[in-house]
Order: C-alpha cells, then sequence, then structure tokens
C-alpha cells in the first residue's frame, strides 16, 4: 500500500466476498474469515487510506454480502475507527432483497433464469433465507460523489467495485472494466502471485496500466492477459450489470518487467440486469470417518466401495424401514476418488491407506444420526469375503457419528431488471465527524 500511494494512487478498492466456499455464509449471514484477520486488514487499510486522504471502498463484505455480513463489517470497521482515532463519513450499501419485492417483480415479468433453470416461482423464493441482488459500480460512484472516506457494500461484482472510482473519474468504460478484471484478485495477474497481495492499476482515455507492487515481482503479457479466463468461460467476454466486456481486439504491451500496457478494450452497453443470488438449507446430514490400511480392501477399492455401499442401503431398510424416507448414503474414498468420484484407470496402484467418508442425508438430523447408527457396525467391520477373519476398520472418533446439520444449496441463478441500478440498493451514512 505504501508503494501504491507514494504512486500516487487516488483509491484503495478491495473484493472481500465469494461465493466460491458455498451457500452457508449467506444463508447464515456469517463470514468464512475470522474476525481477527478482517479486523487486521481493515486497521491497515483504514489507516493507509486516512493518511492518503482517499477514498477505501470494499465490496461484498462479510464473504456474502447479505445485510448481516455487510453489519458484522461494520461494526468491526467502527471498532477499528475508534482505536485509530479516525473520523471517517461512512456509506454502508445494501443489496439483500425482500421475498416480497422479487415476487412482485417476478409476477411482472422483471426476472429470467440464467441456464441451466427454468422459471422463478414463489415456493422458490420463500425456500431462501437470504438473496442479495450483486450490485454494479453505480451505487458506490453515488456514495462517492456524495463524499464518503470509506464505502462498505453489500454484494456486488468483483470489478465494479475496483471500476467504480475511474468510472466516477470520466474514464472510458472499456478500459475501467477491463483494469478491475485484470486487478479483481490482486497480484495473481502477476508472475509470481505469493510475492504481495496487490497491484496498481493506471487507468487514463486511450487504456489502462497495470504494475506489480512488489519490486522482485513481475508481470507480463501473458499474465495479465490470462486474468480474463479466471471464473469465466469466455476469454474474450465478460458480462457485467448493464453490459459486455469485450477484449476482442485488446492489445497488451510490456513496457519493463513490472508493467503491462493494455489498449482495445471496449464496453458494450447492455440493458441493465442484476444477478440474483439466494441461499437457503436444504435436508440434514450426519457424518462418519473410518481410515482403512487392510491390504486385500486397497487392492479392490472399487468393489468393496460397491459391496459396503449396497450392505448399508439394505441394512438401513431393514433396521428403519419406511420410517427413514427418501434418504440418501454416499461413501467418499478420501485417498483414492473422493474429488472426482471417477474410476482410476485400469493399473492404478494400490493406495497404502484411504479414508472412507459416510455422509447419510435425511429430512430430519435425527433421521440421518439414525441411519447413521444403524450402519455404524457395518462400517467398522465389513469383509469384501465372508469366508475370512472381520476386518478393523479405524473410527477417527468416538462417538463415531457426527451431526453436520442442515446442508445449504444457492437456489436461484436468475437476473432481474432494472431502470435505475440504485433502486434495489439501500444506503446507510455513519458520519463519525459528527460524534463526540
Amino acid at each position: 500500500m505504501e508503494e501504491a500511494i507514494a504512486r500516487g494512487a487516488h483509491a484503495i478498492a478491495t473484493d472481500a466476498g465469494s461465493t466460491d466456499s458455498g451457500a452457508a455464509y449467506l444463508a447464515l449471514g456469517i463470514s468464512k474469515n475470522n474476525r481477527g484477520s478482517v479486523k487486521r486488514d481493515l486497521t491497515l487499510l483504514m489507516k493507509a487510506a486516512a493518511k492518503a486522504r482517499i477514498p477505501l471502498i470494499v465490496g461484498s463484505c462479510g464473504q456474502a454480502g447479505g445485510d448481516a455480513n455487510v453489519d458484522w463489517t461494520k461494526a468491526i470497521a467502527l471498532e477499528v475507527a475508534a482505536e485509530l482515532g479516525l473520523r471517517p463519513r461512512i456509506a454502508v450499501l445494501y443489496s439483500e432483497q425482500s421475498k416480497e419485492t422479487l415476487k412482485a417483480r417476478n409476477a411482472a415479468g422483471k426476472i429470467r433464469a440464467l441456464p441451466p433453470l427454468g422459471a422463478l416461482d414463489d415456493a422458490t423464493i420463500d425456500s431462501c433465507d437470504h438473496i442479495v441482488a450483486v450490485m454494479g459500480p453505480e451505487p458506490y460512484i453515488a456514495a462517492l460523489e456524495a463524499g464518503a472516506d470509506i464505502v462498505l457494500g453489500g454484494r456486488t461484482t468483483d470489478t465494479a467495485v475496483l471500476s467504480c472510482y475511474a468510472l466516477m473519474k470520466g474514464a472510458p468504460a472499456g478500459a475501467s472494466w477491463h483494469a478491475a478484471k485484470v486487478a479483481e484478485c490482486g497480484a495473481q495477474c502477476t508472475t509470481n502471485p505469493t510475492a504481495a497481495a496487490g497491484v496498481l492499476i493506471s487507468i487514463d482515455a486511450d487504456g489502462f496500466e497495470v504494475q506489480t507492487l512488489a519490486p522482485a515481482n513481475h508481470c507480463n503479457p501473458h499474465s495479465v492477459s490470462a486474468h480474463m479466463l479466471y471464473e469465466n468461460s469466455n476469454p474474450f467476454l465478460l458480462a457485467e450489470p448493464g453490459g459486455v466486456l469485450d477484449v476482442t481486439e485488446a492489445d497488451y504491451t510490456a513496457l519493463d518487467p513490472r508493467r503491462v500496457r493494455v489498449t482495445g478494450s471496449v464496453w458494450r452497453p447492455q440493458p441493465y440486469t442484476m444477478k440474483l443470488e439466494g441461499a437457503g438449507r436444504g435436508r440434514y446430514q450426519t457424518l462418519m470417518l473410518i481410515g482403512i490400511q487392510d491390504p486385500d480392501i486397497l487392492a479392490r477399492v472399487e468393489e468393496f466401495h460397491d459391496k459396503m455401499l449396497a450392505a448399508l442401503y439394505e441394512r438401513t431398510r431393514k433396521t428403519i424401514g419406511p420410517a427413514a424416507g427418501d434418504f440418501h448414503i454416499s461413501l467418499r474414498m478420501y485417498g483414492w476418488n473422493a474429488v472426482s468420484g471417477d474410476k482410476p484407470p485400469p493399473g492404478t496402484p494400490a493406495p497404502r491407506e484411504i479414508g472412507v467418508l459416510f455422509v447419510a442425508t435425511a429430512d430430519t438430523q435425527e433421521m440421518a444420526t439414525q441411519i447413521a447408527k444403524a450402519c455404524n457396525p457395518y462400517f467398522f467391520h465389513f469383509p469384501l469375503d465372508l469366508d475370512k477373519e472381520l476386518p478393523s476398520h479405524a473410527f477417527a472418533f468416538s462417538p463415531a457419528d457426527i451431526e453436520r446439520g442442515p446442508v445449504y444449496e444457492f437456489k436461484l441463478n436468475h437476473v432481474i431488471e432494472v431502470e435505475d441500478p440504485l433502486e434495489l440498493v439501500r444506503t446507510e451514512w455513519l458520519d463519525l465527524r459528527e460524534r463526540p
């Protein structure tokens, strides 16, 4: 940050959230990150921004950007301000939506599905615990124009957080959006992403430059252009609220080992839409974990998996019966194919050991646990060959069954049409200059 400010940075912008870690953080309104690390980062950011007298812009606060996530971050920022003796003017942007609003908009034909989902219905809306509309840069621009020193935003596209200041200053949309896309993950666009956390982007009338901030780090046309493929299926087009970034004709030129200049990026305006993210709880799960080093089983892992799974289903049906409902059991063979689920090719050497994760899914937590308990004896002692002594598998924990709780799911993949980019956004002002 000191390097960037010394080089004349006009703003500090960072994206603080993602859907990468699943739906639970939106459904529960909690952060994936621990409070201490967020407070440390905000302390560094707020101190640097205040000293340089430049705005600090944070998007998708608290991981998921729901109202509770934003409030969690807001409380930390207020705590940091008090400890540092800072009195900033803070704009807080909320983009969580009420179910009544979305039902009305849906009935008016203002919500449409993205593949592979179909039309949205009220039942799906009701099944969500929290729903956010993903913001573009306009709410941030409005807050900055109104004099915000710090902007804490709800769910926002990564690029909108980084492009908003340049767009406010009248920089070309193509260059602003493309620069933001390149820099959205900081040093990920450099040749050594672990060498530093951030980069400096400089946007002008003809294009933009990206520069590393760690003196020993470098970037080149490949590392900069490649970031268009990050979380994006098309390396030339990127859909954003209000338009599409087109870099088909972009040119990347190395100015020196630390700087790359980009020209030719084009912004193609489209009708304004905001993506909806909705998360809610589903059914319940109970887990068990065993480790296996039995050489007979390790030489026949696929056969063991299939026979064990069939036996567990049969035991559940016999011991619990129809009361188990529409249950599901899975065995995930860690050390073999737990990540992909694909069968390893013939001739794959036997592993030294495997961990077998049992997952029972049922309509209630009690039933998921009852299924686990019913399966426990077979999960503990299950032979491949009945004429051999029973093997003993190593349970990782006692009690063996671990109640995981509900399964959280993303339930929406839709966009909502808006006439005004601010109409679904609520802004709260906290002016610490007015506090005693």
